[in-house]
């Protein structure tokens, strides 16, 4: 293998000449992780020293929407477990193995349990941002699987951690430039997610207010007072309450047997669409046109039978559909995208989930219950026209955010296996 000039072959791969491999061990004062309190859960509070458990350790971010505390008498029997700012935490145990997020002000002073491992670094040597990065890269999680076993319980020991293969710039300042800049394409993640998060917000609300009738679109709104009462509330009086099942049709898939099933398209082959195929298309499933019963389009509106989560609303793939779909067809009263809207409430989703568990027999969508569900309707198809045309430009831009935060994740990925193994030196 030819290499050039400064650089050099290293055991963790090609890296420039003046970087070092070091074993983790040598820079930290701290490899270790806490345990769960006795009677568990029981002792814990609503409030008081911050109790981290792996599922408060994201990928690069601390995850606290359902962190748990515990009492001064419980922390002071693992103190020696004290969270210090800028402690890296790693899970190393169960599912989430790998994860790495830093301390910050808010679990500071707080403990981990036994599936957290705190490292804590001489930080003059190994700034805890850098550690914190490269465990995430692709060197680091590499040597993290391959300390896994296999089996149901996956672990690391403090020992393996300890011997973790660590790449390192010459200067403490080099670290600092690459953690920086990763941390300010971070930055732009984070902020973009929350932009989502609260676009997404916006528009449940707007559907909530457009599809009863409380907000109408200009042209088409009513004077003041105008309203009337109905079995599902107050609604415009203009409006009507019609059941799901008046005004759309339902129909279910068809199961073919599975010796017919291929993974490559062949000549008199049609896709076969499943669930999972609106979430990723990284498999395909193909069988003979001859056995396909009920066939489906970009433009139908789907629904996912059972789960969880059941009542997934879909669209957006052309085939034929199995038995754990069922495909709605509005009827010409009712315009097609203000039926997709209507069925994604979040109202509908919890009337329908919660029928599927009020017993251990009901295991999917009750068609029966959801043909019954009041369907709110405005006067005139151009009315749910519009109310369509404002909640699908929503949803576009969302989309388009999406895929803006997407491509910032792939940049982020690009800058890290660049950053992190010198092919792109900052200083």
């Amino acid at each position: 293998m030819r290499i050039e000039n400064k650089y050099k072959i290293t055991e963790v791969g090609v890296i420039p000449e003046d970087w070092e491999v070091k074993e983790l061990g040598e820079f930290c004062t701290k490899v270790g992780s806490g345990i769960t309190p006795t009677g568990g859960e029981k002792v814990y509070k609503p409030e008081g020293r911050p109790f981290l458990r792996s599922q408060n350790i994201g990928w690069g971010k601390l995850l606290l929407e359902d962190i748990a505390f515990i009492d001064d008498i419980t922390h002071e029997k693992f103190n020696s477990t004290e969270i210090e700012k800028d402690d890296v935490f790693l899970n190393i145990t169960g599912a989430s193995i790998g994860r790495s997020s830093i301390a910050d002000d808010r679990v500071v002073a707080g403990n981990v349990n036994q599936h957290v491992c705190i490292i804590r670094t001489k930080k003059s040597l190994l700034m805890p941002l850098f550690l914190n990065y490269f465990l995430l890269s692709f060197n680091g999680q590499k040597q993290i699987e391959s300390y896994q076993s296999g089996g149901n319980r996956q672990g690391l020991n403090f020992g393996q951690i300890r011997s973790f293969k660590i790449l390192l710039p010459p200067t403490i300042n080099e670290q600092v430039a690459i953690a920086t800049a990763i941390s300010d394409i971070d930055e732009l993640i984070q902020t973009l997610e929350k932009l989502i998060d609260k676009k997404r917000v916006i528009k449940q609300g707007a559907m909530q207010e457009l599809l009863t009738g409380k907000k109408r679109v200009n042209e088409f709104g009513l004077k003041a007072g105008k309203y009337k009462k109905t079995e599902i509330g107050i609604v415009p009086e203009d409006w009507h309450v019609y059941q799901i099942g008046d005004l759309i049709k339902f129909l279910g898939g068809s199961q073919p047997d599975r010796t017919y099933f291929i993974s490559t398209r062949k000549e008199g082959y049609i896709r076969l669409i499943q669930i999972r195929d609106y979430k990723t298309d990284k498999y395909k499933t193909y069988i003979p046109i001859s056995l396909a019963r009920r066939f489906c389009s970009k433009e139908d509106i789907m629904i996912g039978r059972y789960g969880p989560p059941i009542f997934q609303i879909l669209s957006g793939l052309d085939g034929a559909y199995n038995v754990a779909l069922i495909k709605a067809i509005p009827s010409e009263k009712l315009n097609k995208i203000y039926a997709y809207y209507y069925l994604k409430q979040e109202k509908l989703f919890d009337f329908i989930e919660k029928l599927s568990q009020r017993s251990s027999g009901q295991t999917g969508v009750d068609l029966k219950e959801l043909r019954s569900y009041p369907l709110l309707l405005p006067p005139t198809i151009e009315e749910q026209k519009a109310i369509a045309s404002i909640l699908s430009d929503m949803d576009a831009e969302i989309t388009a955010l999406e895929n803006k935060l997407e491509k910032y994740k792939k940049i982020k990925q690009g800058m890290m296996q660049n950053l992190l193994t010198g092919k792109i030196r900052l200083i």
